[in-house]
């Protein structure tokens, strides 16, 4: 499939969410949080290729294992590297980068690392280079956000939404482009033969009259991608931890995620620990299964357990959840 995903960790470990997006023609390859051994996971070969590190906040165990992934990385030039945080973050972060002895770094190495802070209404990007050992922010860009999009890629799009956990978390949402096939059973009844008149009928939509030469006769654009082209759905996942799914919360998620393929959730408590869900700013498996029959989503993946629960307590808590939304699941492989 053009998109697929793991859910590294575990239930009683840190989590992170790796996303890869195949287009058929290039890859781009999305991290969502860096916790404890989940790097380990990808091995170096993927790490090096990680196109996106996304965090949703930087407490300790969504960020643990970002040394791993900084010493592959650090002096990267052959694509960018790119990090997401909420706002007021870049500088943790460069507090990171700059947690080492650097000495022996010079003019040759040109590694540099954007970090853009995500905010309610702008994306700000800061510069940081590894030849100046990452001891100055470079202020690069300051983006209006118009919608909830921080990111067009190469077939995909990448949007967030900013939640609550005392803190700001960031909640993203990786939407894949509709693909558009050519439906060769069609071709054939019509007698066409495949050519570089292809290229054109899957591109844009006609314009009004025109026409496209097929086996030397003149057809019309617009009546032939009609009949020719069959269009898919892309496939989208979304990646939500650590925040409060209050009812104001959930009409927002709900709208937004309306129609999902797959959401990964955490499910920190069972409904019958609410009260420790509101004082730790986490939510409940009964409230994030009601979100998602609300959104009609696809699958809903339950992650990022409370360790009071054991494997018993954790298949309750599921049972709660399918309860609402029977097709809530834990990770494949839990």
């Amino acid at each position: 499939m053009p998109l697929t995903f793991e859910v590294l960790g575990g239930p009683q470990r840190d989590n992170a969410l790796f996303v890869k997006v195949d287009t058929g023609q290039s890859q781009t390859r999305l991290l969502f949080d860096c916790g404890d051994g989940c790097p380990h996971q990808l091995g170096p070969s993927e790490l090096r290729e990680v196109d996106h590190l996304c965090f949703s906040h930087l407490h300790m165990d969504h960020v643990a294992g970002f040394d791993l992934f900084f010493r592959i990385n650090f002096d990267r030039t052959a694509k960018e590297n790119r990090i997401w945080v909420p706002h007021g973050s870049a500088e943790i972060i460069q507090n990171r980068f700059r947690g080492f002895m650097w000495n022996l770094v010079d003019e040759k190495q040109q590694g540099e690392w954007l970090v853009s802070e995500v905010a309610p209404e702008t994306v700000r990007t800061t510069r940081y280079l590894t030849k100046e050992a990452f001891r100055t922010a470079h202020p690069r860009s300051e983006l209006t956000r118009y919608g909830r999009e921080i990111l067009e890629g190469d077939g995909f799009t990448l949007e967030a939404t900013l939640l609550d956990h005392g803190t700001p978390s960031v909640g993203y949402l990786v939407r894949e482009h509709d693909r558009v096939n050519v439906d060769t059973a069609v071709l054939a009844a019509k007698g066409f033969a495949p050519g570089p008149w292809l290229k054109r009928l899957r591109g844009a939509p006609a314009r009004p009259g025109e026409t496209i030469e097929v086996n030397g006769t003149a057809h019309d654009l617009a009546a032939l991608q009609r009949e020719v082209l069959v269009t898919t759905r892309g496939a989208s996942i979304a990646y939500l931890t650590d925040f409060r799914l209050t009812p104001a919360t959930a009409n927002v998620l709900a709208a937004w995620l309306r129609g999902v393929t797959t959401v990964v959730c955490e499910s920190q408590y069972r409904a019958t620990d609410t009260d420790l869900a509101d004082a730790v700013k986490h939510s409940t498996s009964e409230e994030v299964a009601t979100m998602a029959a609300r959104a009609e989503i696809g699958r809903l993946i339950l992650f990022h357990f409370s360790d009071r629960y054991d494997a018993a307590g954790r298949r309750e808590l599921l049972r709660d959840a399918q309860a609402i939304f029977p097709n809530a699941t834990f990770p494949d492989g839990w």
